[in-house]
């Protein structure tokens, strides 16, 4: 029995009970007991090891979105390895996610972004290099802001923490005007959520063309609805979390929230009540320019968009670099590539990654 399969017994309720031999390092496998707020008691679990011999040049952050987990980041964190410098890495999955305890609510960002924050105060971690993708944007950001001076460099995958520009793609008319992504969760039911997750996260189509998108998300549902996806299988990492009826739940509620993404969207929950995730946003925004651009540290960055998806639209990298000026000098978009950009572009992002924290040391 592998290590992590051994502590999953001990240490998670997570529906994924046999997780790949590469989710994670072996023996870099931890979980952390949530000790404030709704989730108090559950179990996060979060990878932490390092690459390389020599003392950490930095330490790397790694948040992700939905509807996936830390091993997205496999990937990119494959060519951190290879590349020969020093880092740690620190790689954790939501509650509701991964191989952490099942989510017994309906979560949105800040909900996850306080069971970060402790994660991070717990580990005393400094000289962040924060990387975040998708909803990972207004989590990861969202948590460190609190305490900004942790932080000396950004990477932005395919995530915003703004108001959505209203002209263009939005994900109100994306990917088709008769069938946005805002109301998926109406559209496809409970029981086969995990098959979208493993239609989308590992896709290369365009998902505005019907003839890719619909035979993509028709196998992913008829895979998973007959169960013929198995741990040997990517798919299975992103479809196993959604075996839990409340980890669908909570993951839906992200999805609704993308019609108002970088606003909020209040909503009440069946087990805590009403839910109002506009002051999050307006604080958040408040803060980012003032602790880490041109009036406060003014760190370094990256952004790395595929163009398959509304995020990657013109104005809203203008946001981040009116916000952050400096990560203009660090932006890639990438033809062909969709939302989940690390699951295509990981060695480009290795190294933009090392190039940023160099010049973040010099």
């Amino acid at each position: 029995m592998r290590y992590v399969e051994a502590m999953l017994q001990i240490r998670s309720n997570s529906p994924m009970t046999d997780p790949p031999a590469d989710y994670c390092p072996v023996e870099s496998e931890n979980w952390f007991k949530v000790t404030e707020g709704y989730d108090a008691g559950k179990m996060m679990f979060y990878a932490d090891f390092q690459v390389g011999d020599k003392s950490p040049d930095a330490t790397i952050l790694f948040v992700h979105g939905n509807p996936e987990n830390s091993y997205t980041y496999r990937h990119i964190r494959e060519h951190l390895a290879a590349s020969g410098q020093s880092f740690r890495i620190i790689a954790p999955d939501h509650i509701g996610f991964g191989l952490s305890d099942q989510a017994d609510f309906e979560m949105a960002e800040m909900h996850h972004a306080a069971n970060l924050l402790q994660l991070v105060r717990h580990l005393n971690l400094q000289d962040i290099f924060l990387v975040v993708h998708d909803w990972g944007g207004p989590i990861g950001i969202g948590a460190l802001l609190e305490e900004p001076d942790r932080v000396r460099g950004l990477c932005v995958l395919n995530s915003s923490v703004f108001p959505m520009p209203s002209e263009g793609p939005t994900y109100k008319n994306f990917p088709f005007p008769w069938a946005p992504w805002h109301l998926t969760p109406k559209l496809i039911p409970d029981s086969l959520w995990g098959g979208v997750a493993a239609a989308l996260v590992p896709s290369d189509f365009d998902p505005t063309k019907i003839g890719a998108f619909l035979p993509a998300i028709s196998k992913g549902l008829w895979r998973y609805g007959r169960g013929d996806i198995n741990a040997q299988q990517p798919e299975y990492v992103w479809s196993q979390a959604f075996a839990s009826k409340a980890n669908v739940r909570s993951s839906k509620q992200f999805v609704r929230q993308t019609a108002n993404w970088g606003v909020g969207l209040p909503y009440t929950d069946k087990k805590h009540g009403p839910q109002d995730n506009r002051p999050f946003y307006v604080e958040l925004q408040a803060k980012l320019s003032k602790a880490w651009g041109i009036a406060g540290a003014n760190i370094p960055g990256c952004l790395h968009f595929g163009k398959w998806d509304p995020l990657a639209k013109n104005s809203v990298i203008a946001q981040w670099h009116t916000a952050l000026p400096r990560l203009a000098r660090h932006t890639t978009l990438y033809d062909q590539t969709g939302h989940f950009v690390e699951e295509q572009k990981g060695p480009e992002i290795s190294r933009s990654i090392i190039e940023t924290i160099c010049t973040s040391s010099s």
